[in-house]
């Protein structure tokens, strides 16, 4: 059959208006289709290519094996400056979401293999086995989260695997390396504390041996082992003399009803009591005077050096407690991890959350088709 060419111009004339018009229409319903091929494609994604992820959770606590010994004023700190077991939950917390975690972990249970194998989709894979520790870290931060719960005290930890032996396992080692990690630093820091306590010990022995020597070489140089027991002698030794020249006073008044001053029992009794009298000042003496060193001195000074010692004594004694328990403390297991909810074996994967992820496309996908709709129907008013 044979064409002119007045007869292709007339076919081409008829062609051209249906191209426009779909053309037209093209331009008209674009943004349905697009958003229609986008939920097509999210559909078909989470529907059928997303790989399942089981999730393993675990609730645990963190308690301190000393908190029975704890007393009211360890209570009233805490009242104070906030409960300690919400404050070892959020350092555990922070220890489990660290970077030394990511690699402990990776090493115990080779996650870079795991989370990379080529068998999972590529969307929710780790691309590169050898990425960085920085591009791994984020990706485990995907797969592992932990909560912490402010009203019940309580930390939530969620662990994803591809297979639900991996989750199980990686919930259980993320808890037990982070209760190891923790128990660890504490008996570091009472490792160093009972080094600085073995050497402030020697140096409060030395004072207090030297204490004790001061006492003994004034004991010594004194000539008396306990002042304070000759002081209380002495008294006693003068309350009976003044009894004594008071029985006499009483005994030479009798005696001056019937005798004269010159007789010689009144002259017997003026020289004892005279005697006494000098006796009474020798003691007083001994017990207080402006010259010399008088027992009260010798007292104050020897009760000063006694307390010296016997505070040097009772810091030693308490040093040498604080040094038996530091050593406890550096062996022990200071804070224990309480599991209320040990992890599970996936019986079924939770992630990724299909039908939720589609409707969440599709909704945020019309919104931001509505949105642009708009702009261009406000962009076509001002045009025209």
């Amino acid at each position: 059959m044979k064409y002119y060419p007045s007869d292709v111009l007339l076919r081409a004339t008829q062609t051209f208006p249906r191209a426009t018009a779909r053309l037209r229409t093209w331009r008209r319903h674009w943004l349905k289709l697009l958003v229609l091929v986008a939920i097509l494609g999210a559909s078909a994604y989470w529907g059928c290519i997303a790989s399942d992820r089981y999730v393993a959770e675990m609730h645990v606590v963190v308690q301190r094996t000393d908190s029975v010994a704890r007393g009211p004023s360890g209570d009233l700190l805490s009242v104070i400056s906030g409960s300690n077991e919400s404050r070892d939950l959020l350092l555990f917390k922070d220890r489990l979401l660290s970077l030394d975690m990511m690699r402990r972990l990776d090493k115990k249970l080779h996650l870079r293999e795991h989370f990379s194998d080529s068998r999972h989709d590529l969307f929710s894979r780790l691309w590169d086995r050898d990425a960085s520790d920085e591009r791994f870290y984020q990706y485990y931060l995907l797969r592992v989260t932990a909560t912490y719960d402010d009203y019940s005290q309580l930390l939530v930890v969620r662990a994803q695997g591809y297979t639900p032996q991996m989750a199980q396992a990686l919930a259980q080692a993320l808890v037990s390396e982070g209760e190891a990690d923790m128990n660890r630093e504490d008996n570091q820091l009472a490792g160093e504390q009972v080094s600085f306590i073995e050497k402030q010990l020697v140096t409060i022995r030395d004072r207090m041996t030297a204490a004790r020597q001061k006492l003994l070489e004034f004991q010594n140089r004194n000539g008396l082992v306990s002042p304070r027991a000759t002081v209380q002698s002495v008294s006693e030794v003068v309350a009976r003399l003044e009894a004594e020249r008071a029985d006499l006073t009483a005994k030479k008044h009798a005696m001056e009803g019937y005798l004269t001053a010159n007789a010689p029992d009144m002259i017997e009794i003026d020289t004892q009591v005279a005697a006494i009298q000098r006796q009474i000042a020798t003691e007083q003496g001994r017990l207080a005077s402006r010259k010399g060193d008088p027992l009260n001195a010798l007292v104050e000074r020897q009760e000063r050096l006694q307390a010296e010692a016997v505070f040097m004594e009772d810091v030693y004694k308490t040093a040498l407690a604080a040094l038996e328990k530091a050593r406890v403390e550096a062996t022990r297991k200071i804070k224990s991890v309480s599991i209320l909810q040990s992890a599970n074996l996936p019986q079924e994967s939770l992630e990724p959350r299909r039908l939720y992820n589609v409707i969440v496309f599709a909704v945020v996908s019309v919104l931001i088709a509505g949105v642009i709709f708009l702009l261009g129907a406000i962009i076509r008013d001002h045009q025209d």
